[in-house]
């Protein structure tokens, strides 16, 4: 269970967002410049305190608080139990897709670290891609290790901000198709930010639906963004 209560400046952009997403896959729908980058970032720790930016609020993960301006307390990103990807994976460039994907695996012995790599390449549909760098992958394979890679020390909480942009519509829903057994069977709570709502709808989600810094809605997909469909079929029935 993710709580948040957030507001937040970024220049001139005012986030200002609180609600609880207890689904274990919950949509957060927008279009560009709604605030989804940025509410996952707070919600992960990893925003930075840039001149003229100013947050305050708070974040909890199952109850355990997270960030709390008013009391000053502030978990570090690494210890939040939580595993961000974006749409611009940074992986090591020095380092192969296997040892990316074992880098934040610590305490496991050389056999489990072996076998855990594999399970995460095999799931993200990357297992050919072990011995090579991030240099000589494509964007949808990097996109796939850097899944890899977040899944590998076993999050409680997956933020994927447009993590499947640059994979074909085929082979994203076979991917979330696939992903999405793995993480209800092992009770990782996901929160995806897209601008695409057929991401909602093929994967019968909760929609939190952004505006400009504001919660429009939240509720099941249908009825969230059911102007959104009204649109789409309109524009399918044009051509």
């Amino acid at each position: 269970m993710l709580d948040f209560d957030l507001n937040a400046r970024r220049g001139g952009f005012h986030l200002q967002v609180k609600c609880r997403f207890d689904s274990d896959w919950t949509v957060i729908f927008g279009h560009s410049g709604a605030g989804k980058s940025t509410l996952l970032l707070l919600v992960a720790g990893l925003d930075g305190q840039a001149p003229g930016n100013a947050m305050q609020g708070s974040v909890a993960l199952d109850s355990n608080i997270l960030t709390d301006t008013a009391n000053r307390i502030w978990v570090a990103p690494g210890r939040r139990k939580m595993a961000l990807v974006s749409q611009h994976p940074s992986l090591f460039p020095h380092l192969s897709v296997e040892q990316n994907v074992a880098y934040g695996l610590h305490g496991l012995d050389r056999a489990a670290r072996t076998k855990r790599v594999a399970e995460m390449l095999q799931l993200a549909g990357a297992m050919d891609l072990a011995d090579r760098r991030p240099q000589d992958l494509s964007g949808g394979q990097a996109q796939r290790v850097a899944l890899a890679r977040a899944l590998a020390p076993a999050p409680r909480l997956l933020l994927l901000d447009e993590p499947f942009s640059a994979l074909d519509g085929t082979a994203s829903d076979a991917l979330i198709d696939r992903l999405q057994i793995w993480l209800r069977a092992n009770n990782v709570q996901t929160v995806i930010a897209t601008h695409d709502a057929t991401d909602a709808f093929a994967t019968c989600a909760e929609v939190a639906l952004l505006r400009e810094g504001r919660l429009a809605a939240f509720g099941p997909a249908e009825n969230v963004l059911k102007e959104e469909r009204e649109r789409i079929v309109k524009r399918l029935g044009q051509h």
